[in-house]
């Protein structure tokens, strides 16, 4: 125990050294200086580590919100950069693996893809909608080319700018033009769309503070459809300095069924959590028929994955990062 609280506070005081040292650039835009300090950042929170960021102490869990703020930042610039880069070639989508960061979208995607068809067995979404998709919207992007080639995808952000990079980004891509939107509103505003969504993702940094994520999540589960599948992105361990840690918890109480928490490891650094909106009609209340067809809804049972199945998808989605 005493050697594991000095491997926690030696990370933490590192953490707080990074912390310090970024919040000091005159900006956060991409440079050499500030992809060297986020890049020691990431090496840092990624390896396994005992750390519990739930439990950080007064001035630390303050450092804590404050980076994952600096990260939020640097992350829309540097997506806002890339999609800039892109957007200069003929067709963007040609183009993909010039962002750094490319190869972790294709695991991630896929990895979330497995873990949704195993939880929702015969998932079959005609329409998908993604919140907080940015100027860079990967996910929608691999998932749409990838894994659901028939589906249609509403990609959801509060910027107008950063839905004009995206929406630039498939405009040589006929197919992908015609399946995916791009609606420039705050999730606290979408309410009887939401119903029309067979699966709906929600992206790491929607609702950085814990009670704000609580709120998104309460009214996704008041305005989504009964059987409806959502997906969270989270966080674990030291990785809880780069993004919010979701609790289940909090799902649950947002009328959800939580089908699976699952930390990668490795290159892919956000927690997936797997739910579904509980059908409140199987309770004998008045719902609404769930959007994934004529699959009854099952309380608890939650989905279970080999981690060797899991290990060997993410190695072969290493291999292909052509898109």
């Amino acid at each position: 125990m005493e050697a594991q609280n000095m491997e926690v506070a030696t990370l933490v005081q590192k953490i707080t050294g990074l912390h310090a040292a970024i919040a000091k650039l005159p900006s956060l835009s991409p440079s050499p200086d500030v992809d060297a300090l986020f890049t020691a950042l990431v090496t840092a929170c990624v390896p396994a580590s005992p750390v519990d960021v739930t439990k950080l102490g007064p001035e630390a869990r303050e450092m804590r919100e404050d980076l994952i703020r600096l990260c939020s930042d640097a992350e829309g610039r540097l997506e806002a950069h890339y999609s800039d880069v892109l957007n200069a070639f003929d067709n963007p989508l040609d183009h993909l693996d010039r962002f750094p960061y490319f190869s972790n979208y294709i695991n991630l995607s896929k990895l979330e893809h497995e873990l949704l068809a195993r939880c929702v067995p015969g998932l079959a979404p005609s329409r998908v909608a993604f919140v907080g998709s940015g100027p860079l919207p990967f996910s929608s992007l691999v998932l749409a080319a990838r894994h659901l080639p028939s589906t249609r995808f509403d990609n959801y952000d509060r910027c107008a700018a950063a839905n004009g990079r995206a929406r630039k980004l498939v405009r040589a891509d006929k197919d992908l033009r015609a399946r995916m939107a791009f609606h420039t509103v705050d999730v606290a505003d979408l309410t009887d769309e939401l119903r029309e969504y067979d699966v709906v993702f929600l992206a790491a940094l929607v609702g950085m503070a814990a009670e704000d994520k609580a709120k998104v999540v309460a009214h996704l589960g008041k305005h989504m459809a009964d059987g409806a599948a959502l997906v969270v992105r989270s966080a674990h361990g030291a990785r809880g300095f780069l993004y919010p840690i979701v609790d289940p918890e909090d799902i649950r109480r947002g009328g959800f069924d939580v089908m699976t928490v699952h930390h990668p490891e490795g290159e892919v650094i956000n927690s997936v959590i797997i739910a579904r909106k509980v059908d409140a009609g199987a309770n004998g209340q008045n719902g609404h028929s769930h959007a994934l067809g004529a699959v009854p809804m099952v309380v608890s049972q939650p989905c279970k994955m080999e981690a060797n199945t899991l290990e060997k998808s993410e190695e072969m989605a290493k291999k292909e990062l052509a898109f």
